[in-house]
């Protein structure tokens, strides 16, 4: 009887140890007082109520654990949401450049024109945006030397920027792609006559390799 009693008192002083700086008035000093001869008279119900405890503590210790993965994670996913807001404020920034330096590069052109306002003589490089079909835009092409096209057929083929450098056309086609038009590519002419590329472009590695 004396090993069961200090049982109980064992079991009741684990299942209220968060309460052990606690002082309890005398009205629940009494009442647990009954509740421990009922719990000695009755071993089966301290049992059920202990292992009932131990399960509801090792649930409590479970949702912590997974309570701290969940707070991880999410902090995680902070970190990437706000790694992905400065990339794009970075793309935001790179575009917002592009288009400046587009927009002086058309409205400054750097293309050296010959007497006319006109390449003629010699390779001069252009940049082809498209070809489209049923659209005639050669009333745009009169006195504005860096906007052009020549008509295939039933095709107009447009063209921007007349450069003597080749390396500046392609710097004005990737900036072209970037704002995106994507077709755009350069084309060559050899004294106002349109070439291959592949003709005048081995005379340009060789002039820029100094061979």
């Amino acid at each position: 009887m004396k090993k069961l009693t200090a049982l109980v008192a064992f079991v009741l002083v684990a299942l209220f140890s968060v309460n052990s700086y606690a002082q309890l008035s005398k009205a629940e000093k009494k009442e647990w007082k009954k509740k421990a001869k009922t719990y000695a008279k009755n071993p089966e119900e301290l049992k059920t109520l202990v292992e009932d405890s131990q399960a509801m503590s090792g649930q409590l210790s479970s949702l912590k654990s997974e309570n701290s993965q969940l707070q991880s994670r999410m902090n995680d996913k902070d970190a990437k949401i706000s790694e992905l807001q400065d990339d794009l404020s970075k793309l935001r920034s790179d575009l917002s450049s592009a288009k400046n330096q587009l927009r002086e590069a058309t409205s400054s052109p750097k293309p050296v024109a010959t007497s006319g306002g006109v390449m003629v003589d010699g390779v001069v490089f252009k940049v082809q945006i498209g070809a489209f079909r049923n659209k005639d835009l050669s009333k745009y092409f009169e006195n504005n030397e860096n906007f052009g096209g020549e008509n295939d057929g039933d095709t107009q083929k447009i063209t921007l920027g007349q450069f003597r450098d080749y390396w500046e056309a392609d710097t004005f086609k990737k900036y072209l792609r970037e704002m995106g038009v994507k077709d755009a590519w350069i084309v060559s002419y050899k004294d106002g006559t349109r070439v291959e590329l592949k003709e005048v472009l081995e005379n340009v590695v060789a002039e820029d390799t100094g061979d």
